[in-house]
């Protein structure tokens, strides 16, 4: 059995390709020391680790020349995210249509056509850029998903917390990229997502009361609602309509910090002392379809009316 000398810093403990190896002066003895694995064509994989997807990601990218990860695990790899019950397990890598399909274990291969400007880098692993992400999605993803998705993608992102001030995307520039991909599977459904997608949804719970609200025959709610518009550090909650003097907060899992919950309490303070009705919705709504707290929103238009 070969020896086991340290590996560079670069590639100890970590997933690596034979061409970096080399690049970096392994010997091939030293690939077949105990504390290696195969992981495949060209791969070795450090023995006995569980990998982490994005690791997993860059090894196969990075061992598939003319290959970028797509699909499910470029939109679980970015804030885009997965829905719960999508199997993220498998890395999606993609190739340009005059070049084969990936085939290996662990990978779902796609041939596709693609266009300058859709693919670029995330943390030095090629990948699908979140408007082309989201688009390859929507032929696998039901039309509420491709909509909360989509108003992920236009949203305004929050600087202190994302580290950016300009959405992933706009509308326009959803309209240009379904216009330049007319045969892709999904097209259609993108394309009706996209006249149902709205500015101002914080997470897909947000968009999913949203969109029931509106099968509920209620009116369209106002997105990002402050007390006082005139005032821009007025407390904002999610949705609800001036008109009728109702608000609703979607409150998530980071809810639950003790920072977070002294805003809330602030916030709901704010709505309820100016005599607002106030509602807060949770997981437990979500789970019902917002049914429950839609009769109540339903109710109290009726005696604002």
């Amino acid at each position: 059995m070969a020896r086991s000398t340290p590996l560079p810093d670069t590639l100890n403990q970590l997933p690596f390709t034979v061409y970096e190896s080399r690049a970096q002066g392994v010997s091939a003895k030293r690939l077949r020391a105990k504390d290696l694995a195969d992981g495949g064509r060209l791969i070795y994989l450090p023995r006995g680790r569980e990998l982490e997807l994005w690791e997993r990601a860059r090894v196969l990218a990075a061992a598939t020349p003319g290959a970028w990860v797509s699909h499910q695990t470029a939109a679980e790899l970015t804030p885009l995210g997965l829905p719960p019950w999508m199997d993220g397990d498998t890395v999606h890598l993609s190739k340009t249509h005059e070049l084969p399909r990936v085939r290996r274990d662990g990978v779902t291969g796609h041939r596709v056509r693609i266009i300058p400007g859709e693919v670029g880098e995330r943390d030095g692993i090629p990948m699908s850029l979140p408007p082309r992400t989201w688009l390859d999605l929507a032929a696998v993803l039901p039309l509420d998903y491709v909509i909360a998705m989509g108003d992920q993608l236009i949203r305004v992102p929050r600087a202190n917390f994302e580290g950016r001030t300009t959405p992933h995307a706009y509308k326009d520039g959803l309209r240009l990229l379904i216009r330049q991909h007319p045969n892709m599977k999904g097209v259609e459904k993108a394309r009706q997502a996209l006249d149902e997608m709205r500015v101002g949804a914080d997470s897909y719970p947000e968009t999913f009361l949203r969109l029931a609200m509106l099968d509920a025959h209620l009116p369209e709610p106002e997105l990002q609602l402050r007390v006082d518009p005139s005032d821009p550090w007025s407390p904002t909650a999610d949705l609800g309509y001036r008109r009728f003097r109702i608000a609703l907060q979607y409150d998530g899992a980071h809810h639950l910090s003790r920072e977070q919950q002294s805003r809330d309490n602030r916030r709901d303070e704010a709505f309820i002392s100016a005599g607002w009705t106030y509602f807060k919705v949770n997981a437990d709504d979500l789970e019902d379809g917002f049914q429950r707290v839609i009769s109540r929103v339903k109710c109290a238009k009726r005696r604002s009316s």
